[in-house]
């Protein structure tokens, strides 16, 4: 799939420069043979803060972006995901979240399988609907505290 070849340069490129890398969207989408909105998507969908980079674009000049991969250690990761849950979240965005936590080596499988069943809407389905959200974010953040050392 395109936006894997994309991600997957686009990691390679950090790898090589350290960490820190400024790129043009244009030449990038000239090299890979597609659109540059095909570049912005995969940097906005792929190289987030939850997954750990710092993104700056800057104007002019061809589209210049810079991607920055922040090193955090794994206290700080679960602090910004507690943060990041906020007052009420969705199943396949928690689900995401931990997916993430996973992706990172923040959390073992077994912790994100015990975490995903907690705030599953099968496991909250003695609440009423509209407060599953709010339930699931209290758990999720709970949850998150108690895995920080």
């Amino acid at each position: 799939m395109l936006t894997d070849q994309i991600a997957a340069l686009i990691e390679e490129m950090l790898e090589q420069s350290g960490g820190s890398l400024e790129l043009r969207r244009n030449e990038l989408a000239l090299r890979l043979g597609c659109v540059p909105s095909q570049i912005s998507y995969v940097i906005t969908s792929r190289f987030t803060p939850e997954r750990g980079y710092l993104i700056e674009s800057r104007r002019g000049g061809g589209g210049c972006i810079r991607i920055v991969r922040k090193q955090m250690h794994r206290n700080e990761y679960l602090m910004h995901f507690f943060y990041a849950v906020g007052d009420a979240i969705e199943e396949n965005e928690a689900q995401a979240y931990l997916r993430n936590l996973l992706g990172g080596g923040i959390v073992t499988a077994r912790e994100a399988t015990i975490a995903a069943n907690a705030i599953s809407t099968a496991a909250l389905q003695a609440l009423a609907p509209e407060a599953r959200n709010s339930v699931r974010a209290s758990i999720l953040r709970h949850i998150l505290l108690s895995l920080m050392q």
